[in-house]
């Protein structure tokens, strides 16, 4: 594994999950249709606490189930054609991956579409990165995808129907989240996003 630094990478060129494998960087990176994204800064304080509640209120859902949940930094690839290393050009880490399928799981994360997404946003996240992350996960197929807006105290969740994705309203306080993938499973968002007690 060559160490590089990130300013060694040429943003301009496009690469596959073979290279980046190759790669020794400090800095968190992912691969969307072969384009180089740098991830923002740490996350928060804000951000942590909120994929933390998710991530155990998921977490005691699965206990006992086949189903898996996975939190960033965690490889999800995301194939066109075939899960060569060298014909990957997808390679994201979400905050949090709900994975249905064990299949899809192997010693390097996932490759293949998980059946949830979340991504956390903060202060820094690129816009161009959020929209380009809707089409891949769009185009790998994955069933829901939800945004999760902790400053705001929103959630979005986008639902895959005929291979196309359809928003849900905007949820916010006073709100419960469901969904088949998970049946019986409900998260609340006033729990979600309750300020930290002392």
């Amino acid at each position: 594994m060559s160490t590089l630094l990130l300013s060694d990478i040429d943003l301009t060129k496009e690469y596959t999950y073979a290279d980046y494998a190759k790669w020794a960087i400090e800095e968190r990176l992912e691969i969307i249709k072969g384009k180089v994204f740098t991830m923002s800064p740490t996350p928060g304080s804000l951000h942590q606490r909120t994929s933390q509640r998710i991530s155990l209120k998921i977490g005691n859902y699965l206990n006992g189930k086949s189903r898996e949940i996975f939190s960033a930094p965690f490889d999800v690839r995301l194939p066109r054609l075939t899960g060569n290393d060298r014909e990957i050009i997808t390679v994201v880490q979400p905050d949090i991956c709900v994975i249905c399928d064990p299949a899809k799981i192997d010693d390097k994360g996932c490759v293949g579409a998980p059946d949830i997404i979340v991504e956390i946003l903060s202060p820094g996240n690129n816009k161009k990165e959020l929209k380009n992350k809707y089409e891949v996960y769009e185009e790998a197929g994955v069933t829901e995808y939800w945004i999760i807006h902790p400053q705001e105290k929103t959630f979005l969740k986008y639902t895959l129907i005929d291979g196309s994705f359809v928003p849900s309203k905007l949820l916010t306080i006073g709100d419960d989240v469901t969904t088949p993938v998970l049946p019986g499973f409900v998260l609340n968002l006033d729990e979600l996003f309750a300020d930290r007690k002392a």
